[in-house]
């Protein structure tokens, strides 16, 4: 079985990772404090902070899995997309050691690793081929048809913002600390899913829109404050719950279509907001569903699906190159 260590650094998660065939022995995540006080992620801060933090961080990860460098096999890197000063830290640092242990190079696509992470052998069930993935983050919002491990097409996704971005930027206009999704999460399974009503735009096919959603928190939020200031710490639990109900009414309604055309009865969750208890508790009620849900600690960026995505490329012998350069907006 091939060990391969994985390095992910596309937003502001600095991630280590050992894998040997399928199975994860080590995965280490720094995360980044410094963004909060600006109420989202700063590209120059993240990509210092990658500087500061990858040699350690992969120095204790081949620590964890009790191994030594030169029984790696391969190295595998997040190519994109991302943040590019943040994907250039990685990237650099991964062709390094790739120079320094003479081992091959993998280049990775994150998105594509969120979805390969359902392989990795400690999650509780393994989707059969084909399948569909609903893949939510901060940065994307997308419907994945997935024939195999590097058979994937996007069948739907956002056309301006994603899920994620709305999730933290209803949190930052309600004055809810950064990261706002899980604290949106936490609050709304206290409040009136009913209370409020946000209207998220229904667009063509399987796609997404959720830019106008934040526009009518924004002005709903802004009229109820004019009369009654404190209103939003009066209402918080009912507003996140509202505002939550409306993200994820969008996301099933095309998940559901996308289910009865293709025909896919395997459906699977990936991304950061894939960790939404909301979300996983309406999927685990689809009973004519078969539904796979990723341990909490796969949902969010960590260098572990990018070693999980690297182990099928290894075995097809699909090998980066020194000349490849970081991706900000890299292609499925």
């Amino acid at each position: 079985m091939a060990i391969i260590l994985g390095i992910e650094s596309s937003c502001d998660e600095t991630s280590a990772s050992i894998l040997s065939g399928r199975k994860i022995l080590s995965n280490l995540i720094a995360d980044q404090k410094v963004h909060a006080a600006y109420g989202g992620v700063v590209p120059e801060l993240a990509s210092r902070a990658h500087q500061q933090n990858i040699v350690p961080v992969v120095q204790e990860t081949i620590k964890m899995a009790g191994i030594m460098p030169n029984q790696i096999d391969a190295i595998a890197y997040t190519r994109g997309p991302g943040l590019l000063g943040s994907l250039l830290v990685g990237s650099s640092f991964a062709k390094g050691y790739s120079m320094g242990l003479k081992k091959p190079l993998i280049e990775v696509n994150h998105m594509q690793a969120h979805i390969l992470a359902h392989f990795i052998e400690d999650n509780s069930t393994i989707p059969e081929f084909p399948f569909l993935c609903l893949t939510v983050s901060g940065g994307h919002t997308q419907i994945v048809k997935v024939d195999g491990p590097t058979s994937m097409k996007i069948i739907g996704e956002t056309l301006d913002d994603a899920a994620g971005e709305a999730f933290d930027k209803a949190a930052k206009m309600m004055d809810i600390d950064y990261p706002g999704g899980p604290l949106i999460d936490k609050y709304a399974s206290k409040g009136n899913s009913k209370r409020f009503h946000f209207k998220v735009a229904n667009v063509s096919d399987y796609n997404f829109s959720f830019s106008g959603l934040k526009t009518a928190i924004l002005y709903f939020l802004r009229n109820q404050t004019k009369n009654d200031p404190v209103f939003i710490q009066k209402n918080l639990e009912d507003l996140c719950a509202s505002i939550q109900d409306s993200i994820l009414n969008a996301l099933m309604q095309k998940l559901e279509k996308a289910v009865n055309d293709y025909n896919v009865k395997e459906v699977a969750i990936a991304g950061g907001v894939s960790a939404n208890s909301a979300l996983r508790a309406r999927l685990k009620k689809k009973e004519n569903w078969k539904t796979h849900i990723p341990k909490f600690e796969y949902c969010t960026d960590n260098a572990a699906m990018i070693a999980a995505a690297a182990s099928f490329l290894y075995e097809r012998k699909i090998f980066g190159d020194l000349q490849s350069v970081p991706l900000a907006r890299m292609k499925f």
